[in-house]
């Protein structure tokens, strides 16, 4: 789909950090709708009011791990604006700290938006472009679903199961003229560090890893819109794998071709900053 101009879009998680950025930069590139799905309504709107003159868009609030809130989404689609073109499935949440702290409620939540909310996406409507014959689904996924990190193994989880997901799917949609892309971020500066849950320790301890990391995000500054220039792209190059961000490159090409060196390099010590070990560290006798 080299050409994206007069193009309808749909972009969930549109209404801050990555999914905000995409929704402008397809608008400027030339597409003519753009659908705006956030579980924040408020957010979703504002990001509608950035978008340049003439686009047309509409806001919907979906909850993404919502398997008949997708179903009317796609129906509410469908119905206004007809079989979409570009499927952006950005919408994820995050989860930092040991494995054996996460609590089964936070794993049920994290799965329903960051796979499910994918799942939900790609089943829903990938058989509408396959039916039509064109098409191209882009799935937003992570660095750190190309190998263990530490700090975030079920997030990491969630991840790398998307980065599965789209290149099985890839392969199935091949005859039928779809793309499929899966994009894989690094440290991006996204409103998703702050509003991200650290496990494990006191609340004192998880306010100060909170702001260790968005320390950590805000001196690397990698802005959003570098990772929507490079979603564009994917669409446009119909690409299967895309690292964004010298890191994620870094990531995936060690945990490809040097293993150890990948496990090495993302072996950070999950105590937090007053040194303490975690109930998972424990556990386990680190």
């Amino acid at each position: 789909m080299r050409d994206i101009s007069r193009r309808t879009v749909v972009v969930t998680g549109a209404g801050s950090g990555i999914g905000r950025a995409t929704a402008v930069t397809f608008a400027r590139n030339g597409a003519a709708a753009l659908v705006l799905a956030d579980i924040d309504g408020n957010a979703a709107s504002v990001t509608a009011t950035l978008l340049p003159r003439g686009v047309v868009s509409s806001v919907h609030v979906v909850d993404v791990g919502d398997a008949a809130a997708m179903e009317r989404f796609r129906d509410e689609v469908t119905a206004s604006l007809g079989v979409p073109d570009i499927i952006v499935n950005n919408a994820g949440i995050g989860v930092a700290g040991p494995l054996l702290d996460t609590p089964l409620e936070q794993w049920r939540r994290l799965m329903a938006v960051n796979l499910w909310g994918v799942i939900h996406g790609c089943r829903l409507f990938a058989p509408l472009l396959a039916e039509r014959g064109s098409g191209h689904i882009v799935n937003v996924a992570s660095a750190a679903g190309f190998g263990p990190v530490r700090e975030l193994p079920a997030y990491g989880t969630t991840k790398a199961a998307v980065i599965h997901l789209s290149q099985s799917l890839r392969l199935e949609l091949r005859r039928a003229g779809v793309g499929v892309s899966v994009i894989c971020p690094g440290l991006v500066n996204t409103p998703i560090v702050q509003s991200t849950a650290y496990v494990g320790g006191d609340e004192i301890q998880q306010a100060r890893r909170r702001e260790s990391a968005l320390r950590l995000y805000r001196r690397r500054n990698f802005p959003p819109e570098r990772v929507a220039e490079a979603i564009v792209d994917a669409v446009r190059r119909d690409r299967a794998v895309v690292p964004v961000a010298a890191e994620a490159m870094l990531f995936r090409f060690t945990t490809r071709f040097f293993p150890p060196l990948g496990r090495v390099l993302n072996a950070a010590s999950p105590r937090d900053l007053s040194g303490r070990r975690s109930v998972g560290e424990r556990r386990i006798g680190v």
